[in-house]
């Protein structure tokens, strides 16, 4: 049996890990990849620390079939997300003939300054990833695939560059909710559940709306028949319980 693809994400940016901005990529990428038969496994989110980001590039596309980046290819000082990758491979970094073509088509001669020109330095090697939203690719090399963190940008490099993914079973799932409800009343057929379907993740996710508490049960995996059958398990489970299953999960109010 082959061993199943995997994919790894790796956020770079200090202002992520301060709270200053909030990342709007996690999700996009994990319902993208999951699409695509390719499941995220591992999310780490790192400073803008070269040490840091190369041990965890190099750690993590030895453990994943494919790695992805965020974050730390723009024009300024802290930007070190492309020539740490190039350390990583222990390749140089070097201006890249055609994103420096790309850049220079696109500001004038005076516009395309040093720092622009990092935007089209890159490992050696690197195949680009472009988007319809910035003049500023992303790249691949090897099984690591650096992207933008900016959200539009980065979703739009992450359209040029499915195509060229490799193809898993994609995931598929399905969920029941029931409020009020609270975990502590099906938590122990939940894990019999579990037990019978270990192919599958079974998730218990607590939820409150106008102050009545509620849980949403998802089931998920590659198959989909075994994902309706544990669905099935989960909607007598609650009913044994003394609830109700509604198909789906909560629409509002969710926290």
């Amino acid at each position: 049996m082959s061993t199943p693809l995997t994919a790894g994400l790796i956020v770079i940016g200090n202002e992520v890990l301060s709270g200053r901005t909030q990342d709007a990529n996690i999700r996009f990428l994990a319902q993208g990849l999951g699409a695509l038969g390719l499941p995220l496994r591992e999310v780490r989110i790192i400073p803008d620390v070269a040490p840091t980001i190369i041990a965890t590039v190099n750690e993590m596309r030895a453990s994943h079939a494919h790695v992805f980046t965020t974050g730390g290819i723009g024009p300024t000082h802290d930007d070190i997300t492309s020539e740490c990758i190039a350390a990583a491979f222990g390749v140089p970094w070097e201006p890249h003939p055609e994103a420096m073509r790309m850049l220079g088509a696109h500001y004038s001669e005076g516009a395309f300054n040093t720092a622009r020109r990092r935007m089209a330095t890159m490992p050696r090697g690197a195949t680009l990833i472009e988007n319809d939203v910035s003049p500023a690719p992303g790249f691949t090399i090897g099984n690591v695939h650096v992207m933008a963190g900016v959200p539009r940008i980065m979703q739009s490099m992450f359209r040029t560059l499915a195509p060229r993914l490799p193809r898993g079973q994609p995931v598929v799932s399905s969920s029941v909710h029931a409020m009020p409800m609270l975990e502590g009343a099906i938590a122990e057929g939940l894990g019999t559940i579990q037990a019978d379907f270990p192919m599958l993740d079974l998730g218990s996710y607590p939820f409150e709306r106008d102050g009545r508490y509620g849980v949403t049960l998802v089931a998920k995996g590659v198959d989909t028949a075994a994902v309706a059958a544990a669905i099935a398990r989960v909607r007598g489970l609650i009913i044994s319980a003394g609830f109700t299953p509604i198909d789906g999960e909560p629409t509002e109010g969710r926290s």
